[in-house]
């Protein structure tokens, strides 16, 4: 990433922050950093230990505040799958996921444009939580 796009990335994080009510601190330009770098769907855990290799002194708390306040101003959104531990995804667009049950990674699919459920009158949808279980191509192939 460029200094401009670093800039940028920043002044959307600090603006979506402070209208959220949060202040922009270096954890949570890290921990977003984090969650656009690698797109895996990590668990706060491993945000944790990816964070922890730059910024020795970072908590598990303030891990869980950063994410927390991502979530609040709309930059990352929980992704609860099975019983296991919440993920976080950056992705804002509507899209769903794609969990293999074999090597339990998370994968984003995209919606069709005009992607819908019918809902009776009077209901409205907000956000779509969609997963779809299966194998992930290195799986299906024998490859994990």
């Amino acid at each position: 990433m460029n200094t401009t796009e670093h800039l940028a990335r920043n002044e959307r994080l600090s603006e979506r922050l402070t209208t959220s009510g949060f202040r922009f601190t270096p954890q949570r330009e890290h921990v977003y950093a984090l969650l656009l770098q690698k797109r895996d769907h990590p668990t706060a855990e491993e945000v944790f230990i990816r964070a922890k290799r730059v910024m020795p002194d970072i908590s598990m708390a303030t891990v869980y505040n950063c994410l927390d306040a991502l979530v609040k101003c709309g930059l990352a959104r929980q992704v609860t799958l099975e019983r296991g531990a919440a993920r976080f995804c950056p992705n804002m667009q509507e899209h769903c996921h794609f969990y293999c049950d074999n090597c339990e990674s998370v994968f984003d699919i995209g919606l069709p444009a005009g992607a819908g459920v019918p809902l009776p009158k009077g209901f409205r949808a907000e956000r779509f939580d969609v997963t779809i279980h299966g194998r992930c191509p290195a799986c299906s192939n024998g490859k994990k």
